[in-house]
């Protein structure tokens, strides 16, 4: 079976104009992505992290048609996205998380019959596939509210519902979870494996919210600078990166400074009460470490930071 996604030696350039001077402009040439090839097969979830300026979201605008590479070949679904857009479009969904493509004064519930009609989908079998997203989503305390009256969290549980209305074999989502409240982002994450499990639907995710890459992805393709610098499993890249988690946590009363076996003491807040340990995932585990703490104190609340993936990444490309 073809790959969904296949990316040959795909190049974007952009030209940056500037002025130099009262009467003289400069320009120079910047390389959004530089030669990335990858694959992503039917039914695979994979995470396309990288940090800021990196080069995701071109390459999605390339796979679903909106830019033209300046170099290399795309296929998407097994179509050319740019000149066969229109036929690619019944394929895939895609969720910006700053962009809608609900219908602003519309009815959330309004928006989907809309966006059934546009697929042609027959509407006995619109309303079935509806209802289920409604459901899965727990959207239908709002659905005859106008979309600008939707908060965030309801409004990404509705374009992610949007996006799935057509049943595409293609989920693509860019910073799905962004501003949403934990409840709002534990709803999406379970719903997206449960329309994976049922659908058989691939998903190319790009997030900076290291959960959503732990709970939803098989795989993680680490793009910097606009080329491709980690192709693997996110415990890979854990290893191969190999940085310091930080356990924070809250005790019931103030404490010198812990000293734990396999953990450093890097910092204590409000006389102790709030003490931060940074362990090697490679020798320590987090479980370990706060049973240590546990064996000494008595903790209140604790809460584990994962690294940065601006760190990840800046870590992992001084490597190649």
């Amino acid at each position: 079976m073809a790959p969904i996604i296949e990316l040959n030696e795909v190049r974007r350039n952009f030209v940056v104009r500037a002025r130099a001077g009262r009467l003289r402009r400069t320009k120079r040439v910047v390389h959004a992505v530089d030669g990335i090839t990858a694959a992503v097969a039917a039914g695979e979830a994979c995470g396309y992290i990288g940090a800021n300026g990196a080069g995701k979201s071109t390459t999605i605008k390339m796979l679903t048609g909106i830019l033209v590479p300046s170099g290399g070949s795309v296929r998407t679904c097994g179509f050319d996205p740019v000149p066969e857009r229109r036929a690619l479009a019944r394929h895939i969904g895609v969720v910006f998380g700053q962009r809608s493509q609900l219908w602003w004064d519309l009815p959330l519930g309004e928006s989907f019959r809309v966006l059934a009609a546009i697929h042609r989908i027959p509407p006995g079998v619109a309303g079935t596939r509806i209802d289920q997203l409604v459901e899965g989503l727990d959207l239908a305390p709002f659905l005859d509210t106008p979309v600008r009256q939707l908060s965030l969290g309801e409004r990404m549980r509705g374009e992610v519902a949007a996006a799935l209305v057509h049943r595409p074999k293609l989920l693509v989502l860019d910073e799905p979870t962004i501003g949403l409240d934990m409840i709002s982002k534990e709803r999406l994450r379970q719903f997206l494996v449960a329309e994976r499990r049922s659908e058989g639907t691939t998903l190319l995710l790009t997030t900076h919210d290291m959960s959503d890459i732990e709970r939803l992805c098989d795989r993680v393709l680490v793009v910097d600078q606009g080329r491709l610098v980690y192709d693997g499993t996110l415990p890979g890249l854990a290893q191969r990166v190999a940085m310091q988690r930080v356990l924070v946590v809250d005790l019931l009363a103030e404490h010198p400074p812990l000293q734990i076996e396999g953990a450093e003491h890097i910092g204590s807040e409000l006389n102790g009460v709030r003490q931060r340990l940074s362990f090697s995932p490679e020798e320590n585990t987090a479980a370990r470490v706060l049973a240590a703490v546990s064996s000494q104190v008595e903790v209140r609340d604790l809460t584990l930071e994962e690294p940065a993936i601006e760190d990840i990444v800046r870590t992992l490309y001084s490597r190649q």
